[in-house]
């Protein structure tokens, strides 16, 4: 099995909190839940858009690389 990246782990803390806000009975513990999800969503979503830049500049350099040769 290999290894979540941060993206995965951010969207599996986001289902734990939307979970433990279903649960829940109390109003200020459920939406203290929500903001949680809403904050690791935010996060994965930064993660990947990360991830993204990542492959695009990999590309560009192996792309300039290949022509310096």
């Amino acid at each position: 099995m290999g290894t979540m990246t941060d993206k995965e782990t951010y969207l599996t803390r986001a289902a734990e909190a939307l979970k433990d806000a279903d649960s829940t009975t109390l109003e200020n513990v459920r939406n203290r839940c929500l903001r949680s999800a809403a904050a690791w969503t935010e996060m994965a979503e930064r993660a990947e858009r990360t991830e993204r830049m990542r492959a695009t500049l990999a590309a560009a350099k192996a792309k300039a690389a290949e022509h310096a040769n």
